[in-house]
């Protein structure tokens, strides 16, 4: 099924209505979708080079007003909606063990690097947020500025490398803004138990 989820969302970025496209997978990644919509944001940008800017901000401003649908179905929703989108995915037990782990700063800290990195998955932590009851005004500033510099960064390497960047950014760019997210949790964590 993610197979032909990728597939399909890659058809997408030929078409004619391709940033309407692009605007809806980047609002519904950041709540309810599996496919990252860096997927179609790359083969746009490498089409049009000149658009990858206005492209990137169409995908921050759909992910952003996504990953604040996303905090209304963990803040209001959760059992009734919410709930049964992450047991469909298979994210429910590791959304629970992440409930239970966390206190209001690490989310905080989480919504940075699910901005990033997708670590952990953004629709996760959208919803988590919520349900942490995380202030609606902070949320939608860390979104911004992590979904802004992703998509934004993602631009730049294009425009200025071209289509020899992107086997780089689709196999390694993710693994090294994973390391760096995994690292700034794990500063973070050492920071608050062991050194604060």
């Amino acid at each position: 099924m993610l197979r032909r989820l990728y597939d399909w969302t890659m058809s997408l970025a030929a078409r004619k209505s391709a940033e309407k496209w692009l605007a809806i997978i980047a609002f519904i990644e950041s709540s309810i979708f599996l496919v990252p919509a860096d997927v179609l944001f790359l083969p746009m940008a490498l089409a049009k080079p000149e658009k990858a800017y206005r492209y990137a901000v169409i995908a921050t401003v759909a992910s952003v007003l996504g990953g604040i649908a996303g905090w209304f179905l963990g803040y209001y929703a959760f059992e009734t909606v919410a709930k049964p989108i992450l047991a469909f995915y298979g994210k429910l037990e590791a959304f629970e063990a992440l409930r239970t782990a966390v206190d209001y700063q690490m989310v905080v800290l989480l919504l940075i690097t699910s901005g990033l990195s997708h670590l952990p998955p953004i629709k996760v932590v959208t919803i988590l947020s919520g349900v942490a009851h995380i202030n609606i005004w902070l949320f939608i500033v860390s979104a911004i500025v992590a979904r802004g510099a992703r998509f934004l960064l993602l631009a730049w390497l294009l425009q200025r490398y071209g289509e020899p960047i992107r086997h780089f950014i689709e196999n390694r760019l993710g693994q090294i803004a994973g390391f760096g997210a995994a690292a700034l949790i794990v500063l973070y964590v050492a920071y608050r138990y062991f050194l604060h």
